[in-house]
């Protein structure tokens, strides 16, 4: 059985800084693509940030590239979202996805999920 579990949300003012975690369960970090999708109040889930198995590739919704940055740590199974210069716009919950079959990025689909980790942006 595979587990995310997300940490690190909470509430920040506008401008400052957060990282979220993802713990994958097993190997899954290793051999999984590997993203993060937020969803706000009465909006639907977006894709922000995914990061291929070895790290090397690295996908970014146009409205987080140059604040967000996905990494991740094969030897500790977790995958991180720091997220810098917030803004009100990036409240929502924030989930951690995974996915073992080939190709990687925000427009496929994964099915392995958190339960999320909510981040609220006061100004």
């Amino acid at each position: 059985q595979v587990q995310l579990v997300e940490s690190g949300g909470g509430s920040v003012q506008a401008g400052g800084s957060l990282t979220l975690s993802c713990a994958a369960s097993g190997d899954m970090n290793r051999r999984a693509c590997m993203a993060w999708f937020r969803q706000a109040p009465g909006q639907e889930r977006e894709g922000v940030a995914a990061i291929s198995s070895d790290g090397t590739y690295k996908y970014y919704t146009d409205s987080v590239r140059g604040r967000f940055t996905i990494s991740k740590d094969n030897a500790k199974n977790t995958v991180y979202l720091q997220i810098n210069s917030l803004k009100l716009g990036d409240t929502a919950m924030y989930y951690c996805a995974g996915r073992t079959q080939p190709w990687c990025g925000l427009n496929v689909q994964y099915n392995y999920w958190g339960q999320g980790t909510q981040v609220t942006v006061s100004s």
